[in-house]
């Protein structure tokens, strides 16, 4: 069977270092919650990695960087295609390097080429930088390279670490939450950001886990919120694409990171689509939002979920009524084809569709 496949895998976020250790601890509900403290007055609330045997903040920045790379792309497996395309897919790059002292690069290039060289990475490589979207946009890049013929596979690699910067941006913005994220929770205050470092390995070779298509639109009118009339637009293009009816759609993983507005704009675009919503999930309780890796590593996490019947809890206590959306408590019934969206900053909105081989 012609298309893309999801080959192989690897995850460190918030819940740990290592797919294993992130579903342990999703399953017993624990999250690695710290703050950002640049002053003893003034702070943000983070999702850090937690530190392991062999990844420590104490470390060098890019001795710690260069090592959770090499663990999450090592658990994709031993016989990576090394002249195979990189997407590097980032919105923060190297700048938490650059907080410690690091010397100032020419270029954020010359990060992205560093990466790969931590990699020994042989084939072509590309940074993708579209703020939240970005790990989406390379996926639906690195199928557009696979299905052309041009490669027969590529990796997609997520990478957002630690920095004061980005925070205080958020910060400024007023978009964070003042404790833990609540998304679709009547008393949602905003989001929280977080660590993590995801990778996917692309092929033509069928597997349990294909990648049916997605789509990508920037909407210049709210270059920091979504659009409910957006989020319509790439689904509509998506299920388009892949020849699908939104009846077919068994699960959506939400964006729904716990900001009042944009979590309402998300649900209002589906409601055009779906006369009758099926199951929803977020991660962003569990992972909180890890920006340009987000739609990576909140794909990695939920096929793994699905694969083990382990779901995160749901997280609205108070589900807000006029919504008319929550998501579920359990694992619903397994789903074949599933919905992720990211909605970012500078008016980007993603999705793809990923289809469970298994369940066909």
């Amino acid at each position: 069977m012609t298309g893309t496949y999801i080959l192989g895998r690897g995850l460190a976020c918030t819940l740990g270092v290592g797919l294993d250790a992130c579903l342990d601890n999703l399953r017993l509900g624990k999250v690695h919650a710290e703050r950002i403290q640049p002053t003893p007055e003034f702070g943000w609330p983070y999702f850090s990695i937690p530190d392991s045997e062999l990844v420590t903040r104490d470390a060098d920045w890019h001795a710690r960087a260069r090592e959770l790379v090499a663990r999450v792309v090592c658990e994709c497996g031993p016989a990576l295609d090394r002249d195979a395309p990189l997407f590097i897919a980032s919105s923060s790059l190297s700048v938490g390097g650059l907080e410690t002292g690091a010397p100032f690069l020419r270029d954020q290039q010359s990060f992205i080429e560093e990466v790969a060289s931590w990699l020994d990475w042989r084939g072509p490589v590309f940074g993708v930088a579209s703020a939240c979207t970005s790990s989406l946009n390379a996926m639906l890049s690195a199928k557009t390279l696979i299905e052309s013929g041009l490669f027969e596979h590529a990796l997609v690699l997520g990478l957002e670490l630690g920095n004061q910067f980005t925070s205080a941006g958020f910060s400024g913005m007023q978009l964070l939450a003042a404790d833990l994220p609540r998304p679709l929770d009547a008393t949602r205050d905003g989001l929280v950001l977080g660590e993590a470092v995801a990778a996917l390995y692309l092929g033509d070779q069928s597997a349990r886990w294909r990648l049916l298509g997605g789509a990508n639109r920037v909407n210049g009118d709210n270059p920091v919120g979504a659009d409910q009339r957006v989020v319509t637009q790439i689904i509509a293009q998506t299920l388009n694409e892949c020849g699908l009816t939104a009846t077919q759609i068994d699960l959506i993983k939400l964006q729904a990171a716990g900001s009042p507005q944009n979590d309402a704009e998300e649900i209002a675009g589906l409601h055009q689509i779906f006369s009758s919503l099926p199951p929803l999930v977020t991660l962003k309780a569990a992972l909180g939002h890890t920006l340009g890796a987000s739609g990576a590593a909140e794909l990695v996490l939920l096929m793994a979920c699905l694969e083990t019947d382990t779901w995160p809890a749901a997280i609205a206590k108070n589900a807000d009524p006029q919504l008319n959306a929550q998501c579920c408590a359990a694992l619903p019934k397994p789903p074949t084809r599933i919905l992720a969206n990211i909605l970012g900053f500078g008016g980007g909105h993603s999705c793809v569709l990923i289809e469970d081989m298994a369940q066909t």
